[in-house]
């Protein structure tokens, strides 16, 4: 599993814009949501108090630091970047997935196009957004092993629930959350807005996690 960390997203990013029915539903899925308006995702953070250790926070990261954000999909000089996403249906089939972290994945069905997008690099990401049950699934780490696949650990969310992993438990994304509604998606960035936070990663993060993320990977003793 890679080991970048999405931090806390609450306390590092605005939701910007004002929240729109139009603006959490995505093209191809146009009865799902986003998760719910009062979802943490969608809500707006500006007026919010900064956290009284953001600084040293932010000092730990480095100040200087970039950071890595996975924003949409495609290729820059030559290179994938970004992480795509795939729109399925209740038609799509669904297959078993081996994982390397079982203990904490959901051990579903999981609907794996024929074409799947895979995100390039070493995360291997792949997104899967079924418009007839509007759910999500997320996959880390896929790969094709003989006539299977294998990730590093899956999750499934219900968009139209708050409802987030068991405490202690990764996702495709080390810090237990979904990935999909963090990623800047060509049809917001068409319409001028972004109303929910944006997902990005760096290199060194503390040895906890903040609501609502559910799992950390840092390496740091404390």
């Amino acid at each position: 599993m890679s080991r970048r960390l999405l931090l806390p997203v609450l306390a590092c990013l605005l939701a910007l814009g004002a929240s729109s029915a139009d603006a959490l539903r995505v093209p191809g899925a146009p009865r799902c949501t986003v998760f719910p308006k009062s979802n943490p995702w969608n809500r707006r953070v500006d007026k919010l108090p900064v956290a009284r250790n953001s600084a040293a926070i932010i000092s730990s990261i480095g100040v200087s630091t970039g950071l890595h954000a996975d924003f949409g999909s495609g290729l820059w000089e030559g290179s994938p970047i970004g992480i795509p996403f795939d729109v399925v249906t209740r038609k799509t089939s669904r297959t078993r997935v081996g994982f390397e972290y079982g203990d904490e994945s959901d051990h579903v069905r999981y609907p794996i196009p024929k074409r799947v997008h895979i995100e390039g690099g070493s995360d291997h990401h792949a997104l899967l957004l079924d418009r007839d049950a509007c759910r999500l699934y997320e996959l880390g780490g896929l790969e094709k092993r003989g006539s299977g696949w294998h990730a590093w650990a899956g999750a499934m969310w219900s968009l139209r629930s708050n409802r987030v992993r068991p405490a202690g438990w990764t996702s495709a994304d080390a810090a237990g959350l979904p990935i999909f509604p963090g990623l800047a998606r060509y049809d917001e960035v068409r319409r001028g807005v972004i109303d929910h936070a944006l997902r990005f990663t760096v290199e060194r993060t503390r040895r906890s996690y903040l609501y609502p993320a559910r799992h950390f990977a840092s390496s740091l003793p404390t």
